[in-house]
């Protein structure tokens, strides 16, 4: 079993939830769409089976856990129709971690359901959705059972925070790397490991013939400190020196602290897969994100957007090494930080799209 190291995002639909912020990711999606229907159609090519068997790996909570779901099953049926056959029927298998909010996710199914039937007259097939929690980074399913697999803005958390790691003191990530080589080497090695295993592991779940198709925060460059996600990331540290400063937290707690994360540069996962070798990599593209999802011309408020996002996927690994007491102080400060910075220069969240075949 693989450990798991860190709590997930802000349960609940609270207005510091994650589902009540994940705007960003829900674009993210959208986006990612025409490689999602691009790979159906592909695979489309020999048939698809009576019963298509999906998962949708670190699903998150809130309604985008359904959301790339439910294109991926509008894409089959629409095939289906084209192709004047019947529709097949879908059991969908919804992946995250233990800890996440899988009853907030299940409340929406009713809906969910309703709305895949709407407008199909009755041709849609039955549609299952059950939870399937464990790391991602381990076994989840059993051997060839899985048809497509889609995960979108997950596979950037890592299973942990890189062993090893020092001299990244005043940091949470990888920041000014030409002069810490070793931080960037220890999260280069973490996500290698890590994705080789999950490459590893879908590989024995997924048939032969079937498809993954997934959306990873990446850069575009080599060294990531001169890249807009590490930038982010330098922003909250920098926040919690303040706090240091001003005597709120202990210098040691922020010194200790880093952050599971790794963007990997576009290189990389290409490399990966090919060294893996169960895959084939059909298509790998990129697109940009704002980070700020509302793109607010009032750089305040675009501050306050961009801190709100990062609070909901942060704030339990936050709070358990430094207090809950200090959150809304630490976010109010990162907000005005991001505010500036975006005052500056307009800021992008890089993203890898790519899609794969089981060989």
């Amino acid at each position: 079993m693989v450990p798991i190291n860190f709590p997930h995002v802000n349960a609940g639909n609270g207005e510091n939830s994650y589902a009540q912020n994940s705007l960003l990711q829900k674009k993210i999606i959208l986006k990612a769409r025409p490689y999602l229907e691009e790979a159906i159609m592909k695979w489309s090519v020999s048939g698809f089976p009576n019963c298509v068997k999906l998962a949708k790996l670190g699903c998150s909570s809130g309604t985008n856990a359904l959301l790339g779901i439910s294109k991926i099953i509008d894409t089959i049926h629409e095939i289906c129709q084209t192709m004047n056959i019947e529709s097949s029927e879908f059991q969908v298998f919804l992946n995250d971690l233990p800890g996440i909010d899988f009853n907030n996710i299940f409340k929406s199914l009713p809906s969910f359901y309703e709305g895949l039937m709407e407008g199909k007259e009755g041709r849609m097939g039955n549609c299952f959705v059950t939870g399937m929690p464990g790391s991602f980074y381990g076994r989840i399913f059993p051997t060839c059972s899985l048809d497509f697999v889609h995960s979108s803005a997950s596979l950037n958390w890592l299973s942990q925070v890189p062993a090893g790691l020092k001299n990244n003191e005043g940091h949470i990530y990888m920041a000014d790397t030409c002069h810490r080589p070793d931080v960037l080497k220890a999260y280069s090695e973490q996500f290698q490991k890590d994705f080789t295993s999950f490459l590893g592991f879908r590989s024995k779940e997924i048939k032969p013939g079937g498809c993954m198709v997934i959306t990873i925060p990446g850069r575009n460059i080599e060294d990531p400190s001169g890249d807009d996600f590490c930038d982010l990331w330098e922003l909250l540290a920098k926040s919690l020196m303040d706090m240091f400063a001003d005597g709120l937290v202990e210098e040691a707690d922020v010194d200790s602290f880093n952050l599971p994360l790794y963007n990997p540069f576009e290189g990389e996962v290409r490399d990966l897969i090919e060294e893996e070798g169960s895959f084939n990599l059909d298509k790998l593209e990129t697109f940009e994100e704002s980070w700020d999802p509302y793109d607010e011309s009032d750089k305040l408020r675009s501050g306050q957007n961009v801190a709100i996002c990062v609070r909901s996927v942060t704030e339990p690994m936050l709070a358990t090494r430094f207090g809950d007491a200090i959150i809304p102080h630490l976010f109010g400060r990162f907000a005005i930080r991001v505010s500036e910075d975006l005052s500056m220069k307009k800021r992008h969240y890089y993203l890898i799209v790519f899609s794969l075949t089981k060989k």
